[in-house]
């Protein structure tokens, strides 16, 4: 491989190096894959134009051409001129793209799912990082400046993320950016042609003294791009500490101080992938809001943030809506009539200064809100959105809304919702398995109309289909994980909600996702306490002429609505959710179940239950076992890095000083890659001994390298020593012990009948330990865990692997050159 392609190639892994660091950020971490595919074709385009004599210029044009067309066939090839070339639709579906997926950015907290908008901000960022470090370091040969589009990824990364395992994908980055450097410091040298003291000059010990006493590389180049990834590294450690704070999903801190994961008491993720899980499983129940209200159903006073009501099959997001100034009373709720029984009820709403969302919580449907600040309204989700940074962080307003009681037989009698709304709300994707929709209907097999559907879609899910409430499931928001819930049948609300609506759709009942709290924990004081481990997700359906209605599938969760207890055989109502006495000293997961027992409860067998639901030990089967064992060999081989150089250094000098002694017969290879004897001939020393002096000599050589003395390939042996000793300030003993292995190092290098040496060991011994005496303690702890020397592993593999090409390179002109010397032969035949 030549030495540019050997920095391209340096230059692809150190970009997907620090691409690692944002595998934290979202899930599932397959997009990396892809990018590291696209990112080998646009360097593979960069290799193949540069073997052109063309402009660099030119170079990286036709980069991000292919670049654009790689992206062009990934993210919009339905929009694209014959599927391949970006005109003006797929232009306009990558920018809405972008756009969404700068909306996902501010509404998911870290690990956000991979929606189409996210993936392509990720594989883009990173083909537009490698475009840079590709035309940095690879067409302008100059990798210094490389490192800071890399180091602008790892500090995105860092400055996202929640903590972790930082630390490891630091490493990963500043491994890539310091291999860019070596390659691009061996490139550099390579342009000089052959370096005196060659590949004719090695030994076992390593190269030789003076001609043949060096690898043959200066160290300048090491020492410069040691010193500039240094500098770097040390820069991209106090840039994500010194990131200002920002808000809101991908980019919210962790908000007021708190125990437990996800931010202690901040929710700032709308998705319920994202915030749920994490705040249903605080180990303390964090109050995030509290409330006073005159209704009369307090089991049924549930707090909204928004609907989702677009379902791709990847997740369940919210539609992208125009919003208006919000009006002092709010329009009449789509779809409610004038037959159904209504009470409008007031409320005053204290947010608590540790929960900042963007989305204000209210009963719904409100007719009326009163708040200070800056806020916007959302018709059909009616929903208040702060506008300009405006969040719900301390705040305290007041709302009227409406107690919708509609009877179940205005339920069965609904007409058809109309044409608009039932395309919009019935739409599932095609990649929706066969089997939620089969399931709908053998569910609801002999029902007469949508509402005995919706029923018996609630009642199987919340006792009849033998489903169990546990928050340790992992979550998911595909069609593959709808499909896995049904099969499995364990899940939390994020499960049960976005099943029965993908469910209610496929039998053609307009149906969303509502995402907020249930209705909380009442107090001594006749005021009710919002907790963490009260958000929720619950579906609603749209019912004409009682509008948009909310259902409870969740066992365990909430309270089942009243119009929907007809189509439950038992006696049993539900009761205000409010705590039995004490409750408040042992917080639970389900802060609102009821103090008897709904028929849901009774027939999951749960009523009665003592222990706190969000302290048990998880049922589930917990880590598959293939992970557990990935991340153990993971975790071994990132501790055992750090411990190569160390590792390698010690066979090293356990081998030369073998044969120094005699002890250790001489290889082909020592352990550097370096042949055993520089030219033996007539005249020379046998193999043997000179192996042995020159492995002593390249141990005291590698020993002070390891200690701050870089070799100098300009020098004798006999100066080599004095400066060694003289910058190693060595005493009289371990300076004596030098100059002997010196002289030994002349006598079998130049004398026509160099006499043995003897002792050579001993020698070595006595220099190290005079090296270390004179040294500081940070220079010996530096020379044992992260000797200097140990660069010469790599020099050896890429001499190896230049010399393993370059046979097969001729061999291949050898088989060419011989069929064409064969063919005219074979012609006279």
């Amino acid at each position: 491989m030549s030495s540019r392609g050997r920095l391209a190639l340096c230059a692809f892994a150190a970009t997907l190096m620090a691409a690692a660091s944002m595998l934290p950020l979202v899930e599932p971490a397959g997009w990396i894959l892809q990018a590291a595919f696209l990112l080998a074709v646009q360097c593979g385009t960069g290799a193949l134009v540069r073997r052109a004599p063309v402009p660099r210029v030119l170079i990286v044009a036709a980069q991000a051409l292919v670049t654009l067309v790689l992206l062009t066939v990934v993210f919009a090839r339905q929009q694209a001129l014959a599927g391949l070339l970006p005109g003006p639709e797929a232009v306009q579906r990558l920018a809405h793209l972008l756009t969404s997926g700068a909306e996902d950015v501010g509404r998911y907290a870290a690990p956000a799912p991979v929606t189409d908008g996210i993936r392509l901000i990720l594989i883009g960022g990173v083909l537009l990082v490698g475009l840079a470090v590709d035309a940095l370091a690879v067409t302008f040969r100059s990798a210094a400046p490389a490192g800071l589009p890399l180091l602008a990824l790892y500090s995105v990364a860092a400055g996202l993320s929640e903590g972790g395992a930082d630390w490891l994908w630091f490493l990963l980055a500043a491994g890539g950016y310091l291999l860019l450097l070596l390659a691009e410091g061996r490139d550099r040298l390579s342009q000089w042609g052959r370096v005196f003291s060659g590949a004719a000059a090695r030994s076992p010990g390593g190269p030789a003294v003076g001609a043949a006493l060096s690898s043959g590389r200066p160290t300048a180049p090491v020492r410069t791009g040691r010193r500039i990834g240094a500098l770097a590294l040390g820069v991209s450690l106090v840039v994500p500490a010194a990131l200002p704070g920002l808000g809101g999903g991908l980019l919210a801190g962790t908000g007021g101080g708190g125990n437990g994961k996800g931010g202690g008491g901040t929710i700032s993720a709308v998705n319920p992938l994202v915030s749920l899980q994490d705040n249903l499983n605080q180990p303390e129940n964090r109050q995030v809001m509290s409330y006073r209200t005159n209704s009369g159903a307090p089991q049924d006073f549930y707090l909204r943030i928004l609907a989702l009501d677009q379902f791709n099959g990847s997740e369940w997001r919210p539609s992208t809506r125009r919003l208006r100034d919000v009006p002092k009373r709010l329009p009449d709720p789509a779809g409610l009539g004038p037959d159904v029984a209504v009470t409008e009820v007031r409320t005053n709403v204290s947010a608590s200064g540790s929960y900042q969302q963007t989305y204000l919580p209210l009963p719904y449907p409100a007719t009326e809100v009163r708040i200070n600040g800056r806020w916007r309204y959302e018709p059909e989700g009616r929903t208040l959105v702060g506008d300009r940074g405006e969040t719900t962080r301390g705040a305290q307003y007041q709302v009227s809304s409406l107690v919708v009681a509609p009877t179940a037989e205005q339920l069965a009698a609904a007409p058809p919702a109309p044409a608009a709304l039932r395309r919009e709300y019935t739409r599932v994707p095609a990649s929706l398995p066969r089997v939620v929709e089969e399931t709908a209907d053998r569910v609801t097999k002999g029902a007469a109309n949508d509402y005995e559907r919706a029923v018996k879609l609630q009642d199987y899910f919340a006792s009849d289909g033998g489903f169990t409430y546990d928050t340790s499931v992992n979550s998911g928001t595909g069609s593959a994980a709808i499909s896995r819930f049904l099969k499995d049948k364990q899940g939390f609300c994020v499960h049960f909600s976005f099943a029965m609506a993908a469910m209610a759709r496929t039998l053609g009942i307009p149906a969303r996702v509502a995402v907020g709290f249930t209705p909380g924990t009442g107090q001594s004081d006749g005021s009710v306490s919002v907790g963490l481990r009260d958000a929720h997700a619950w579906p609603e359906l749209y019912f004409e002429g009682v509008g948009w209605t909310r259902f409870e599938p969740t066992p365990t969760r909430g309270s089942t609505p009243s119009y929907t207890q007809q189509a439950v055989p038992t006696g049993d109502t539900d009761v205000p959710a409010l705590p039995e006495k004490g409750s408040s000293a042992a917080p639970s997961v389900a802060p609102s179940v009821p103090d008897s027992c709904p028929a849901q409860m009774r027939k999951q067998g749960e009523c009665g239950s003592t222990a706190a639901p969000g302290v048990t030990t998880p049922t589930d089967s917990g880590t598959p076992t293939g992970t557990v064992v990935g991340l153990v060999l993971l975790a071994v081989v990132v501790l055992a890095l750090p411990l190569l150089p160390l590792l390698w250094r010690l066979r090293a000098r356990r081998r030369r000083l073998g044969l120094s002694t005699g002890r250790t017969p001489p290889t082909d290879r020592d352990t550097d890659g370096t042949d055993p004897d520089p030219g033996a001939g007539p005249g020379r020393a046998p193999v043997h001994a000179m192996s042995g002096t020159l492995a002593a000599w390249q141990e005291i050589t590698d020993t002070a390298w390891d200690h701050g003395i870089e070799p100098d390939d300009s020098r004798t042996p006999r100066k080599a020593a004095d400066r060694v000793v003289r910058l190693g300030q060595l005493g009289p003993d371990a300076a004596a012990a030098v100059h002997r292995v010196a002289g030994a190092v002349e006598q079998v290098l130049y004398a026509p009948v160099p006499r043995p040496a003897t002792g050579l060991a001993e020698d070595v011994e006595t220099v190290r330990a005079g090296l270390r005496a004179s040294a500081d303690r940070l220079t010996r702890i530096r020379a044992v865990v992260a000797p200097r020397s140990a660069v010469r592993v790599i020099w050896a593999a890429t001499d190896r692997w230049a010399a393993i090409t370059g046979r097969w390179t001729a061999l291949r002109r050898r088989d060419r050159w011989a069929g064409v010397l064969r063919r005219p032969s074979r012609q006279q035949g």
